[in-house]
């Protein structure tokens, strides 16, 4: 029964598509891992979290559950090297886990090399059992519930995501506010999110107000079709053809921005499955984070500002 459930939940289970060198699928329990260091964002615990947050690995990765506190992580480049662009990073999880690892602190590392500062935002999520046996139950699931084929609207989407979308804005004003010290140009921060943190991010951008993301970079997220403000900040999207989840849905996200003549990327990769963020991997999907740093380097957002 476990091998099943496992083979089951494979493809999106906390977000993480299967290396190219296999990697143990057991999700093990481990301490809290070294990290550096991670600045409360002060939003708040969520009400009705007894659960406290934890942490386990899984294909050679790391992952956070429960998380009832939200904090950002700077990544911050070498200052002879700074580009002044930083850059908001979600990982996904389906709002029960973060992959911190591959979809988080990877990620604001290759970014960080490139000179723009990188901020990963551990958001608040929804609870889960204490123990691992009931945790594996609770996955399996919302997956179940995952598979069916209605799906909420974006609209819906950003009604039930109020707590993330706090910690979204949270992060902005917080780096906004110490955007001197740590050499960020406020005009340009940008925001990337994978599956559950691409649905954050575009939650985050759709629902107004100050977070005001300079760009956006929806990974692996779903592209249904929205009503975009007519400032839409410049998108970037990478998908792949064999995504159980998201790719067989239609490009609607994709169509809107295109007819409203607002800058819109899209790559659409035959390989890849679901979660393969900084994963190796022998498809080309592993090329999507090159992809993007290009698009950010056409955009001008990798020059310095000064």
């Amino acid at each position: 029964m476990k091998r099943l459930f496992r083979a089951a939940l494979l493809p999106l289970m906390i977000a993480s598509a299967t290396p190219a060198v296999a990697q143990d699928d057991r999700m093990t329990p481990i301490a809290t891992p070294a990290q550096p260091t991670a600045i409360p964002l002060g939003t708040g615990a969520l009400p009705n979290a007894p659960v406290a947050e934890s942490w386990h690995s899984q294909y050679g990765s790391v992952f956070a559950r429960n998380v009832r506190e939200a904090t950002l992580t700077p990544f911050l480049p070498d200052p002879a090297k700074a580009t002044g662009t930083a850059v908001v990073v979600a990982p996904g999880g389906g709002f029960r886990t973060l992959s911190m690892q591959n979809e988080g602190w990877e990620v604001a590392k290759a970014l960080q090399a490139r000179g723009v500062a990188a901020f990963v935002l551990k958001y608040r999520l929804n609870q889960t059992p204490a123990g691992m046996p009931a945790f594996e139950r609770s996955m399996s699931e919302m997956f179940s519930a995952t598979a069916r084929p209605t799906r909420p609207t974006p609209e819906q989407q950003i009604a039930g995501l109020a707590p993330q979308i706090a910690d979204a804005r949270a992060a902005f004003a917080l780096i906004r506010r110490r955007a001197g010290e740590w050499k960020v140009d406020p005009a340009r921060i940008g925001m990337i999110g994978f599956s559950a943190g691409a649905m954050l991010t575009m939650a985050t951008t759709l629902a107004g107000g100050d977070a005001n993301p300079t760009f956006i970079a929806n990974i692996y997220g779903p592209l249904a079709p929205v009503t975009l403000p007519a400032d839409a900040p410049p998108l970037f999207v990478a998908l792949a053809a064999d995504d159980p989840f998201f790719a067989n849905a239609g490009f609607g996200l994709i169509e809107r921005w295109h007819a409203a003549k607002r800058p819109v990327e899209f790559h659409f990769y035959e390989q890849g499955g679901h979660g393969f963020g900084m994963y190796p991997k022998p498809t080309t999907s592993t090329g999507w984070f090159d992809a993007f740093a290009r698009w950010l380097d056409m955009h001008g957002w990798t020059k310095r500002t000064n």
